[in-house]
């Protein structure tokens, strides 16, 4: 085991930030590593940056604890990159919700698919790109172990436009063993679920019992309608009722790229309403105050933090291990290059399925072909999110106005024309690239 250097970027994040100490600084294997916390905002830097600290020497890490506000002295030699970048997440998050459902298109989520998640890439794209590019020139064998969303849309990018090698992580999965668990009647720890899809639009593929290796996919059709309560997940369990293999990790997260949840007119809409808080947020209190208030308090020795002893929940931290040690450790889901994992989705996308991590990185389980409608719903999205990623990084509005018109949720031309506008003209300060596209 060697030492290695570990620059996180975006430490300055109230949920991930604490969550991510708490996985780096409870792995007594990473004793004598260097850990460098990045962010541009400098006050949240110190607070978080004391923080570990106190965890450093509470748990007796050992690792070395800095901490700057340039990312590029972070950079220089590290072994691993861990990124979590966005820019005024809850005011233009609520920006990419409001504006779409101003113009009739009822946003669901507004992170990941649909109008809300084009503003989204444009903004946080070009965010990661610029660390991977400085990655190519400060540590260009260093691994990216990216968390930001649109997660998919962000590897993507780092893979088309660099040579650096990223692997996007989402805990998502998570969810979806203990859903199906919870519908056949067993725990978690009973099933082997494996899952292959898009990242927030995975499909579960095969279910089977631990240990025995009973194939559990007919009693998870066969008990499903039963299942209570009924109003758990309707979209998703409607989706599988129809097309037959089980969507998820939640409603809003899949209702993204599906059009069923933004058409008032259709009845469909009513059953699948999700009323999101930010749609009510007043702009001036919100759960982060209180994430900051917990964090001071912890950092100041006012509150216990051995609860961050127990993971957040997250992967990148035990993939970074595999990836070090040479372990072959198995992984239920990572976002990498498809590269044969799913027969009938294009090579150069993002996939998130199940993996296999040794020291020469992920080894995605080959999945062979999706069924035809789940291949069809994917493969419109890794489209969709092609032409995203391609006006991120140019500035092309028509190109941007294209992946709009592509996608299944819009349907309406010149709603899209007047919905891009917008969105462009919301976030005209965080978008240098589109300035004077018309």
């Amino acid at each position: 085991m060697r030492d290695v250097k570990i620059a996180v970027v975006g430490i300055g994040s109230a949920s991930f930030g604490p969550a991510t100490l708490g996985d780096v600084l409870g792995k007594p294997e990473l004793a004598g590593s260097t850990l460098v916390l990045v962010d541009v905002d400098a006050d949240s830097l110190a607070l978080m940056t004391s923080l570990a600290r106190k965890l450093n020497a509470a748990w007796g890490a050992g690792l070395k604890v800095q901490a700057t506000t340039d990312r590029r002295r972070a950079l220089r030699g590290a072994d691993f990159v861990v990124t979590m970048v966005e820019v005024n997440r809850d005011r233009l998050w609520q920006q990419d919700l409001t504006i779409p459902h101003k113009h009739g298109v009822m946003q669901v989520l507004g992170e990941n698919g649909g109008p809300g998640g084009l503003a989204h890439t444009l903004r946080t794209v070009p965010l990661v790109l610029e660390v991977a590019e400085d990655m190519e020139r400060l540590c260009p064998e260093a691994w990216l172990l990216n968390y930001s969303n649109p997660l998919p849309r962000i590897a993507r990018a780092v893979r088309r436009y660099t040579d650096i090698r990223c692997i996007g992580f989402c805990h998502g999965v998570g969810s979806t063993v203990e859903q199906v668990a919870a519908i056949l009647g067993l725990a978690a720890d009973e099933v082997d679920v494996k899952v292959a899809g898009l990242n927030h639009f995975h499909w579960v593929m095969d279910v089977r019992r631990r240990g025995s290796g009973e194939d559990l996919y007919p009693q998870l059709r066969e008990r499903e309608p039963q299942h209570q309560p009924a109003h758990d997940y309707p979209l998703c369990r409607d989706v599988f009722r129809r097309f037959g293999w089980f969507p998820f990790p939640s409603d809003d997260h899949v209702g993204e790229y599906l059009h069923y949840m933004h058409v008032p007119q259709f009845k469909s809409w009513r059953r699948y309403k999700h009323d999101h808080w930010l749609l009510h947020w007043d702009g001036k209190g919100d759960n982060r105050a209180a994430q900051w208030a917990r964090v001071r308090a912890m950092a100041e020795g006012q509150e216990s933090f051995d609860h961050l002893r127990h993971g957040s929940g997250e992967r990148a931290v035990d993939v970074l291990l595999g990836l070090r040690d040479n372990r072959n450790s198995f992984e239920l889901a990572l976002n990498i290059p498809n590269e044969g994992c799913i027969d009938n989705l294009p090579a150069e996308c993002i996939v998130e399925v199940p993996a296999w991590v040794s020291g020469s990185g992920p080894t995605g389980w080959r999945a062979g072909e999706l069924p035809l409608p789940v291949a069809a719903l994917c493969n419109l999205q890794v489209h969709v999110a092609e032409l995203a990623v391609e006006a991120a990084v140019t500035g092309d509005r028509h190109v941007a106005l294209q992946a709009l018109l592509v996608d299944p949720v819009i349907n309406d031309i010149e709603v899209a024309e007047k919905l891009l506008d917008e969105l462009l003209a919301a976030s005209a300060e965080y978008l240098p690239r589109f300035s004077g596209a018309r």
